[in-house]
């Protein structure tokens, strides 16, 4: 199994981003996929959920509204749109596998900065 997230780079305030999970071992269909991001010095955070099947998506309530996680399960990815970017959204993103809440396989991380 293995995920590798993409897509991030250097945005300004206002900017919109999506970044990518590229799934292996695993269908997205089959299985919940999360995003989670890291700002420096702080902790790993959960952002967003897509339940397996159609089964919903889920928002931390600091990005519900800005951000969208979604699923391509043909070509086995999962997406996270990223809205009206704010420098506080700078970290490093990570998306993991996600089985009822448990987290056994992690990407390696994308760099978001934003700064104008």
């Amino acid at each position: 199994v293995q995920l590798q997230a993409s897509g991030g780079g250097l945005a300004q305030p206002g900017d919109r981003l999506t970044l990518s999970c590229t799934a292996s071992g695993f269908s997205v269909r089959n299985y919940a996929v999360a995003w989670f991001r890291q700002a420096p010095g702080k902790e790993r955070w959960w952002l967003a959920s897509i339940a397996r099947d159609s089964l919903g998506e889920y928002y931390s309530n600091s990005v519900r509204g800005r951000f969208s996680i979604s699923r391509d399960s043909a070509k086995n990815m999962v997406y996270l749109q990223m809205n009206s970017l704010k420098p506080e959204d700078t970290a490093v993103y990570y998306c993991a596998k996600d089985v009822l809440g448990e987290y056994d396989y992690w990407g390696q991380g994308t760099q978001v900065t934003v700064s104008a």
